[in-house]
């Protein structure tokens, strides 16, 4: 016997409800994503303000790096504690948390009286910045559908770049709002570069506000056994019948309402192979050296031969980019797949990193510093930004995404805050680095190395990670 047609009206009335979970799942997700937002604006608004750190306190090269990197250290910290956090209080909770620190330490940097002062801020702010890094990605796989879960979690890479951009455009707007169009130089009662630093203030309340009108994670509440609350979020968000997808996640955590650190562990292999291709992952991202573009950038574009307000200009034009190209990688990561986007990543990065290690690497030393001309020039620039456009549509949104959703319900967390740990990590032992490259051999030895690193990607992609693509989160072993 032939069903019933559900007639336009039925039709209509289906889309429109399939219409407004989609944007609720995209305003949640919006939300979450801000923490990411201020991830990426945390660790790039010092970008303007490095050189004048270095002159208000004297720094050496090396402290110099410390103060650059520090919040770095404070990242790590904050991620590793992430995990045990979110399965105890709660992903919602955590994020609130997080934008308090944000807030603490947006004022304590910007109002630092010493180096280590601005230093011990900086670290504040890391954590609350590692929080983000594992609490956002983790939250909008838990409340996406397979099906949209790629474009939900590109949000969080979207959010940074973003971040990033916003910070280097203050950065260059309060360099041009000086009389002499230096970050030393004072605006009212503060310099410039505090200026910059406390911009922050602005993202973070919105935030913590933003936060507080969003749901718990389904997957969290029925982990803890508040399956009425789960219920009413599945429905909001999943499309499902309520039942079989709480059947399934309950199955996915067997008889745990938690998860703990020695469910990481295998006794072959120290860590269970998924967690080995999620700690490789992040290694791989932060080895590239993405960070060194948009921490050290406007200096080093000024010891190229541009002046300061050039350097700023570039840096923001790089940032637009991978602004850009993160949209790309939302349009096409469902569509493609994760393995795809990361493979023509790799390749490309290689090639560009490889290119500017060639014209740094002959370029003459002029008072300590590499000076380039004519077609190296060009080559150098097109190459960094060419670099910026092949990590945005691959590595910079892809490992956020995968990592998010490639561990099982029990060990979501955990497992995702160990990642991203050795990720800030890595990026740490990057960013700390790069000045030491920088005043001893020149950039090309590092962007060698880099190159390297990427060539390696490929190769570890194409042999360890699997693809994710529509799979649901509870059929991840």
């Amino acid at each position: 016997m032939r069903k019933k047609s559900a007639g336009p009206m039925g039709n209509d009335q289906g889309n429109d409800q399939g219409n407004q979970r989609v944007q609720f799942i995209l305003r949640i997700a919006i939300a979450a994503a801000l923490g990411g937002f201020l991830f990426g604006y945390d660790t790039a608004v010092i970008n303007g303000a490095v050189s004048a750190i270095q002159s208000t306190f004297n720094a050496s090269a090396v402290n110099l790096g410390l103060a650059v990197s520090s919040a770095l250290l404070g990242s790590a910290a904050g991620a590793l504690g992430a995990g045990w956090l979110a399965d105890g209080i709660g992903r919602r909770r955590s994020m609130w948390l997080a934008a308090i620190l944000f807030v603490v330490s947006a004022l304590g940097s910007a109002l630092a009286p010493r180096l280590m002062d601005l230093v011990a801020w900086r670290v504040i702010g890391g954590v609350a910045v590692g929080f983000a890094s594992v609490l956002a990605p983790a939250y909008i796989a838990e409340i996406s559908p397979a099906k949209m879960r790629g474009r939900t979690g590109s949000l969080q890479q979207l959010a940074i770049v973003l971040g990033i951009f916003i910070a280097l455009l203050i950065d260059y707007l309060l360099v041009l709002a000086t009389p002499d169009q230096n970050p030393l130089s004072a605006l009212g009662p503060i310099a410039a570069w505090r200026w910059m630093l406390m911009s922050e203030l602005v993202p973070a309340v919105i935030y913590g506000a933003m936060v507080l009108q969003i749901p718990e994670s389904p997957r969290y509440l029925v982990q803890k056994g508040r399956i009425e609350q789960a219920r009413v979020v599945i429905s909001k968000t999943l499309g499902e019948p309520t039942q079989p997808v709480i059947d399934r996640i309950q199955f996915s955590l067997g008889n745990h309402e938690g998860s703990s650190i020695a469910d990481l562990f295998s006794r072959r292999t120290l860590f269970l192979p998924i967690i080995w291709t999620g700690i490789l992952l992040a290694m791989f991202q932060q080895f590239v050296g993405i960070n060194v573009i948009f921490y050290y950038s406007s200096s080093l574009w000024k010891s190229v031969g541009f002046s300061t307000t050039d350097s700023l200009i570039i840096t923001v034009i790089t940032s637009v980019t991978n602004v850009v190209t993160t949209f790309l990688a939302i349009l096409t990561i469902d569509r493609l797949g994760r393995r795809p986007l990361l493979l023509v990543g790799s390749v490309v990065i290689t090639i560009s990193l490889g290119l500017m290690s060639w014209a740094f690497a002959g370029a003459p030393i002029v008072n300590g510093a590499p000076v380039l001309s004519g077609a190296s020039s060009w080559v150098a620039l097109i190459s960094a930004n060419v670099f910026v456009f092949a990590f945005g549509f691959s590595w910079g949104p892809v490992m956020w995404v995968l990592l998010g959703e490639m561990f099982n319900n029990r060990i979501r967390a955990l497992a995702l805050g160990l990642s991203a740990t050795v990720n800030w990590l890595a990026n740490f032992v990057i960013s700390t680095t790069f000045p030491v490259f920088l005043e001893s051999s020149g950039p090309s030895l590092a962007y060698g190395l880099y190159a390297t690193a990427a060539a390696i990607s490929f190769f570890f992609v194409l042999f360890m990670v699997r693809e994710t693509k529509g799979r649901e989160l509870e059929d991840m072993v």
